[in-house]
């Protein structure tokens, strides 16, 4: 896929990286732009990465599902060296050129991006999600495995079962908790672009359908470790 919203390039310096962050995050569109959860034919793409520090590698991988179906319908994967120091709230510095890269091999265009990350849950509102979204011009998603410093309620233990997911210094919602199998740690779901928080937990739900993660996610996990696997062999 080419004609991106935006063109991505790696910062200088973690101040250069902030300052890119705060331009971008005006961009954030919160509407609902996506088809519905479970439409046949949408093209539901996920994104994962993986690294080797030590032999200064990264891998992105992209699946795309069909949204109905959730069968695999394209695969594309790339890999190159690490661009950016690991720094907290930054890590999408490191993660975006590959992550771009894979999405440029794709023939079709996803409908809907769901990253194995933060959108809006993030300290500057601004993660991969989000980034990625407004780069590429295509609604996002995050789905984290864990919250990343913000905070929730009790939260009930039936699958779809959801809490606010709040900031805890200023009580901002930046999105939610979400139970996607019944007595099964949450995930963690927030806005990345051109979605609202409810559509996005209907489409991480109908994403897990069996498994606590989205199959997007799943499935980009496993294939980015396979091209990080062959990306080290290989040097």
């Amino acid at each position: 896929m080419t004609g991106y919203a935006a063109r991505h390039t790696t910062p200088a310096t973690a101040e250069e990286a902030v300052a890119v962050q705060g331009e971008l995050r005006g961009r954030v569109v919160v509407a609902d732009e996506a088809p519905p959860p479970g439409r046949p034919g949408t093209l539901v793409a996920g994104v994962d990465v993986a690294y080797d520090d030590a032999r200064d590698t990264v891998a992105a991988a992209v699946v795309v599902l069909d949204g109905g179906t959730l069968e695999v319908v394209e695969e594309a994967t790339a890999a190159g060296p690490v661009p950016f120091p690991y720094l907290p709230g930054l890590l999408a510095f490191r993660e975006l050129p590959a992550a771009l890269a894979a999405l440029d091999r794709l023939r079709g265009v996803p409908d809907l991006v769901v990253c194995d990350g933060y959108g809006l849950a993030h300290p500057r509102r601004f993660g991969l999600a989000s980034h990625l979204g407004v780069l590429t011009g295509l609604p996002s998603v995050g789905v984290a495995k864990n919250p990343f410093g913000f905070a929730h309620g009790p939260l009930d233990a039936e699958r779809g079962a959801r809490a606010a997911l709040t900031d805890p210094a200023t009580g901002e919602v930046a999105g939610a908790a979400l139970r996607t199998r019944a007595g099964v740690k949450p995930v963690y779901v927030s806005v990345g672009h051109r979605v609202t928080l409810d559509a996005a937990c209907a489409h991480v739900l109908r994403l897990a359908r069996d498994v606590r993660q989205p199959e997007t996610t799943r499935r980009a996990d496993r294939l980015c470790r396979a091209a990080l696997a062959r990306a080290v062999a290989g040097a």
